[in-house]
């Protein structure tokens, strides 16, 4: 049987580097989009809320203007009623039953004063409540305009970079599986401890990238030579030299550019 083929340093450290452009690209496309996932949520939040709210005032309207017209109905019967009794005062047949026949108007007259009371004041409820409903729906409207704008700039960015995000995401997994899986577990690790996701950097004038940390000559023709896998000293990061990053950064543009 056949031996595989033994994958060389410099083949691992091209595919991590790959694999670190690629989910760098990721990155800078979830970038773009910032925080306009979160915040177009928090909009439609809001505005779930505020609508809710204008549903709950109005409700509470309605509510009023139906205890104004329980209040005129009472008054009708009240009217209706003393004209009933002032009636049957005209046919009593002693003072006990026409004073008996007052009270009942009086009680009645002071129904009808207390109904139209509550009138007024359920009137200016009313009026404090149609202000606040106007205000609530204004504001819903802007809030609505507001989050209509930032869904369909969401949108745009999506129908963008969807397509793109999703082979990328594909090519990262297919890339995981080309190197072995300490070295994977590694560049992970490092990715999530280092600034900008950078597990995989190249020597950029005598320092690794990012860093002002100087890296030794002897250092530097190590990685150069491209024998063994070097991590820089102050953040851990994996190191390759220039020539190569420039190489794999060519390669990989190329196929970006047919995503």
């Amino acid at each position: 049987m056949a031996k595989s083929k033994e994958v060389t340093v410099e083949e691992r450290l091209r595919s991590l580097y790959d694999l670190q452009l690629i989910d760098s690209r990721i990155d800078e496309i979830r970038n773009v989009r910032g925080e306009l996932p979160l915040e177009v949520s928090d909009l439609e939040d809001e505005v779930a809320g505020l609508k809710t709210r204008l549903e709950k005032l109005q409700s509470s309207l309605e509510s009023v203007e139906t205890d104004i017209t329980g209040k005129k109905n009472l008054i009708e019967e009240a009217k209706t009623l003393i004209k009933k009794y002032s009636e049957q005062q005209k046919n009593v047949r002693n003072n006990r039953e026409f004073d008996s026949l007052t009270k009942e108007v009086e009680y009645q007259e002071l129904e009808i004063e207390l109904a139209e009371k509550h009138i007024r004041e359920f009137k200016a409820q009313i009026e404090q409540k149609k202000e606040v409903i106007a205000k609530t729906k204004e504001h819903v409207d802007q809030r609505a305009n507001h989050l209509k704008h930032k869904k369909s700039e969401l949108d745009a960015i999506l129908s963008e970079t969807e397509k793109e995000e999703k082979a990328l995401i594909k090519k990262s997994e297919e890339y995981k599986k080309k190197i072995e899986e300490r070295l994977v577990a590694a560049y992970t690790r490092i990715r999530k401890n280092v600034k900008n996701g950078l597990a995989v950097v190249p020597i950029e004038r005598g320092a690794s990238g990012g860093s002002y940390f100087t890296i030794p000559p002897q250092v530097q023709m190590e990685i150069g030579a491209r024998k063994k896998i070097i991590t820089d000293e102050h953040s851990g990061r994996i190191l390759v030299d220039g020539l190569l990053a420039q190489e794999e950064k060519e390669k990989m543009e190329k196929m970006f550019k047919k995503l």
